[in-house]
């Protein structure tokens, strides 16, 4: 008897609140009591959505941790800090920070099924609801594969759900990394199919996936594929400027003159517990305390309550006695950005307070130190006095549309400063004056900046380790491999880069040895199995 090799979920997380979406499948057990009516489509597609919500850490992890503005070791608190291999860029084959792909086969195993239903059967639905079903699933899956391909390079591509009975080899279910070429390609093909399947439908509620959030996404990929090489054994990614950057261009301002998005007035507001799907906010991934929190992460970003009151102090000197974030005794403080980071943000940026709570470890300013509590994600404190970590993780957001197209317009020796001040504009309020002002330089001047802004605007929203790798100096490489992109350990110090000049190889991620090892066709990443410390076979 044939049996699929995925798990067939039939979800039912109600990703818009449990009174818009309540919905039973007919049969749970039984692959073929299922696919009979749309109210099951639907059902469906609201698990891939909670299958996306599921992966909120990954942003941070793929995209951030490995980019230079976070302390390792200890914590101003003198906790432990977590993931020292990623924050270091320590990666080896045998220490490789992430395992499994960081689970995204099993989430694509989900949507190659749904795909491969609403395309070929559920003769039901209606044309346009059919597209509409498919627009989603296509630029989902592109987005997992897109993570994959920032962090991997060239990936096995899974597009079909795969069938095993007794007769057949299971080594028949091997399957062999995509070179990178291969994978841009795929990217490029999937992302399209999202974009035409969509048409002209504006449905938006900013929590489910949607025209625009293809259209950010494109915007996304052909800036990769423009500004970055991706080395590869046998096919490697060779960026290719201008094409690609007019596309992106073209997929942003389709986003800009649609008229509903905008930059929220004040920073703060965009995060604001009760300030949810506001205009900023592309795309969401939505939390409630009644739903889903993300409790076990959100305070990691915060103070140990116990280590902090009555031991750190504020900026006059004054102790803590008290609470100030009223964390409800949660906060374990496994992450925390650097000072010498967090210091380069002035003081009349209204994103510094906005984003940090900053702390002092000894009231004489000679010898104290600073401690840091980010606090994007710390949700709410409820009237029953506890915390719930259950602010919305945005994905998303109309400031980065903005930012990437001064990256595309520096790309084609255009003019970027605008968009820089526009961000800036919001950042400092009634405070903006001309000396706050971006005026276009150099080439590698104006990537430097537009790097800067990110990284103030994108605490916590995953994307610098992403912008070191696509931003460039003078010579075209990397910032990655830039000092001056980078900050130092200590206030005060020297920086240094993120990666060393013959860590070409750490720009992607390799893959752990389980993996390889029940696959005979895969091989390890580009650079690893040469690289010196890094024994593993294969």
């Amino acid at each position: 008897m044939k049996k699929f090799i995925f798990s067939l979920f039939m979800a039912t997380t109600c990703l818009m609140g449990c009174n818009e979406l309540d919905l039973t499948p007919i049969d749970y057990a039984a692959t073929g009591n299922y696919w009979q009516n749309e109210e099951q489509v639907a059902t469906f597609m609201n698990g891939l959505h909670k299958h996306l919500r599921d992966d909120y850490t990954s942003p941070v992890v793929l995209g951030e941790l490995r980019g230079g503005t976070l302390r390792d070791g200890t914590s101003s608190l003198g906790t432990s800090l977590d993931r020292a291999t990623i924050v270091t860029s320590a990666l080896t084959t045998t220490s490789t920070g992430i395992t499994n792909w960081n689970s995204y086969y099993n989430k694509l195993l989900q949507l190659n099924h749904f795909i491969q239903e609403v395309e070929n059967g559920c003769t039901f639905l209606s044309e346009s609801s059919r597209n509409f079903y498919l627009g989603q699933a296509y630029g989902i899956r592109a987005y997992y594969y897109f993570m994959l391909y920032r962090t991997y390079g060239g990936v096995p591509l899974e597009t079909e759900v795969k069938l095993l009975d007794g007769s057949v080899d299971p080594s028949a279910m091997y399957m062999e990394r995509a070179t990178a070429e291969q994978t841009m390609k795929f990217l490029k093909d999937e992302i399209g199919k999202s974009e035409i399947a969509f048409g002209s439908d504006n449905t938006l509620d900013r929590v489910t996936w949607s025209r625009f959030a293809t259209l950010f996404l494109k915007a996304q990929i052909y800036l990769w594929s423009a500004k970055v090489n991706t080395n590869d054994y046998e096919g490697p990614h060779t960026a290719t400027g201008n094409a690609d950057l007019q596309i992106a261009r073209q997929a942003l301002e389709d986003i800009k003159s649609s008229g509903l998005f905008e930059l929220e007035n004040n920073f703060a507001d965009i995060f604001a517990y009760d300030n949810k799907r506001n205009k900023e906010i592309i795309l969401a991934m939505h939390f409630d305390k009644d739903e889903a929190t993300n409790l076990g992460w959100g305070d990691y970003f915060l103070y140990s309550p116990g280590l902090f009151i009555g031991q750190m102090y504020d900026e006059n000197g004054n102790l803590y006695n008290t609470d100030p974030l009223e964390s409800a005794n949660t906060g374990l403080l496994r992450y925390e950005y650097k000072e010498s980071f967090v210091r380069t943000f002035d003081q009349e940026d209204t994103r510094r307070a906005a984003t940090f709570f900053e702390y002092y470890t000894t009231a004489d300013p000679a010898t104290r130190e600073m401690g840091v509590s980010m606090l994007k994600m710390r949700g709410h404190l409820d009237s029953d006095g506890s915390r719930y970590y259950d602010s919305d993780i945005i994905m998303f957001r109309y400031a980065d549309v903005l930012l990437m197209m001064a990256e595309v317009e520096n790309g084609l020796n255009g003019t970027c400063a605008s968009y820089i001040n526009d961000i800036r504009k919001r950042a400092y309020g009634n405070a903006y004056r001309s000396e706050f002002a971006y005026t276009d330089g150099s080439y590698a001047q104006n990537e430097m900046a537009i790097l800067h802004e990110r990284d103030k605007e994108f605490v916590g929203e995953g994307t610098r380790w992403f912008d070191i790798v696509r931003l460039h100096d003078a010579n075209n490489n990397p910032l990655a491999f830039s000092a001056e992109a980078n900050y130092p350990s200590e206030n005060g110090g020297v920086a240094s880069p993120v990666l060393k000049s013959n860590e070409t190889y750490k720009l992607l991620w390799p893959v752990d040895v389980t993996v390889l090892n029940a696959d005979e066709l895969l091989e390890q990443t580009w650079g690893y199995k040469e690289a010196v410390g890094n024994t593993a076979a294969n």
